[in-house]
């Protein structure tokens, strides 16, 4: 018997490179990490595909229509809309993936009003206003997918930091489900995605400095990571390419009756059922 890929080492997909051709889709904050590995994955299914970030694009990636705007504001979100809408004349797959959060440490009293609302913004109001101004298209074509990143927090808050994130999450992944309520019976999908830890190039930076303070090696700092989420069974973190597929899984005609669902994709962090 074969003793097959070894534990940690990166998989090669294989995929149809026709199966979103015709397809119009935007990906927010699709510059980096996920949403960059997103981006290159539905381009290279045949979509056209739009994304958007706070800071410029760099060189060489895979984006169709690149808009510089920051969707936690609405002035933001009314110009990502419009564009697109000049530009392709709406879309056929929204992938809502901007989120994070840069509130300070030291619990939930270290936490403002203004911590607080840029977390919802950010991680909430930035796809339920998106999903306002690029669904009536969606309705009138009755055909459409939208995807919106969540993650486990929450359902594993962290009262560290990252709380206000959490608890956006928790509204996010509602709201996603009483959405696909609505816009099902007239073709619209609409599922979210929960990663894990997923060691993106600023999870790596994150681990590069954290074995530095710490006078351990890298290895050592990822583990400390992965204890502190309680473990990932699998032994490792997940990857951006990995979401990436989970996502163009959720957006093909492969999962034409997945619908109203969360999926996710965390090595098995989530302890219950």
């Amino acid at each position: 018997m074969s003793a097959g890929r070894p534990v940690g080492e990166p998989r090669q997909f294989s995929f149809d490179p026709t199966e979103f051709a015709g397809k119009r889709a935007l990906v927010t904050g699709g510059t980096k990490g996920m949403g960059e590995a997103i981006v290159r994955r539905l381009a290279a299914g045949g979509a056209t595909v739009a994304t958007t970030a706070r800071s410029p694009m760099s060189e060489g990636q895979a984006a169709k229509l690149f808009l510089q705007a920051d969707i936690s504001t609405r002035e933001g979100v009314d110009m990502v809309i419009r564009e697109v809408l000049d530009h392709l004349g709406g879309v056929d797959i929204l992938v809502n993936n901007v989120g994070g959060s840069s509130a300070p440490s030291g619990g939930v009293l270290a936490l403002g009003d203004e911590d607080w609302q840029h977390a919802i913004d950010t991680n909430l109001f930035a796809a339920v206003r998106l999903d306002r101004g690029l669904l009536p298209g969606m309705l009138k074509r009755r055909s459409g997918v939208i995807i919106h990143i969540s993650s486990i927090q929450r359902r594993l808050p962290l009262f560290e930091a990252t709380l206000a994130y959490a608890a956006a999450k928790a509204a996010l992944t509602t709201y996603s489900k009483g959405l696909s309520k609505e816009v099902g019976p007239i073709g619209v999908r609409v599922n979210s995605v929960a990663p894990g830890f997923i060691e993106t190039a600023a999870a790596q930076r994150l681990i590069a400095r954290l074995a530095a303070s710490s006078g351990t090696d890298e290895a050592g700092a990822r583990q400390g990571l992965m204890d502190s989420l309680g473990g990932i069974p699998i032994g490792r973190p997940g990857r951006p390419e990995e979401v990436a597929e989970l996502v163009a899984f959720l957006v093909s005609d492969r999962a034409a009756s997945i619908h109203g669902s969360e999926y996710v994709i965390d090595g098995g962090t989530v302890p219950a059922i």
